[in-house]
């Protein structure tokens, strides 16, 4: 019998929601490509042999076209039945009116949370010629269905993710499937990121600070679980955008 081989990308693997992706895959058997500015020494100690890492700024697209312009997504897909893209890596800087955003940092967030994304997901579709079923998984955010103060380029950019799926959707691929799922609150270093916000740049600041003192912050544990049973599930590429937390409800 024909064993599946099923291989996985994982953008910012190296902290956070990203890392608890990348073990959690590993641990299931599933290799897992890691795309992070550094590599995690960890994860490459206990999985040498399942475990790739490309040490990449995500943040520079002119980087990422030119590493997928190499061949090292097809030798990493190559000879595998699913192909799975967790595009997780993201920003929420800059924070702040749009009078005092940075252009370079506006710059540095569109590529890491829109034009990487969107890159690797066409990369992958177009990589191997043995993979007869593509997940994506744009790692969106509640800021792209609702807007908040100070995180203008942050909603924008999340949004960007809800609709290229929406369209994506459209183009009838029958070996892809794709979802931008909205993971909730996750405690990782991006919430104490905006608990260290100024309430002038990020007026909802408190809001996020009771999230954290009343334990209402989801472990990137136990997030993880929960978007790679959905990515693996039939229910994944119903719908282009989801939630997590709706998804476990009905559950």
């Amino acid at each position: 019998m024909t064993t599946h081989i099923t291989r996985a990308i994982v953008t910012g693997h190296t902290r956070g929601l990203g890392a608890a992706l990348a073990e959690q895959l590993l641990s299931r058997g599933i290799a897992v490509l890691g795309l992070s500015r550094s590599r995690h020494a960890g994860l490459a100690g206990r999985y040498p042999q399942t475990l790739e890492e490309a040490e990449l700024n995500l943040a520079d697209p002119a980087s990422v076209a030119q590493w997928i312009a190499s061949d090292a997504l097809r030798r990493f897909v190559d000879g595998a039945q699913s192909v799975l893209l967790f595009n997780n890596a993201g920003t929420v800087q800059p924070v702040g009116p749009i009078e005092a955003q940075d252009a370079a940092a506006i710059a540095g967030a569109v590529g890491l949370n829109v034009a990487t994304p969107l890159m690797l997901a066409s990369a992958v579709a177009a990589a191997s010629v043995t993979a007869t079923d593509r997940r994506i998984a744009h790692i969106s955010s509640g800021a792209a269905r609702n807007a908040y103060p100070g995180w203008s380029i942050y909603c924008a950019t999340k949004a960007a993710l809800d609709h290229h799926a929406r369209a994506v959707v459209l183009d009838a691929n029958r070996a892809l499937r794709i979802c931008s799922v909205a993971p909730g609150v996750v405690d990782t270093g991006m919430q104490a990121e905006i608990r260290s916000s100024g309430k002038e740049q990020f007026p909802l600041r408190e809001k996020f600070e009771d999230l954290k003192r009343n334990g209402q912050l989801t472990s990137p544990e136990q997030c993880a679980t929960q978007l790679i049973d959905f990515v693996l599930s039939d229910a994944f590429g119903e719908t282009p955008v989801a939630d997590i937390r709706e998804l476990a409800q009905r559950g």
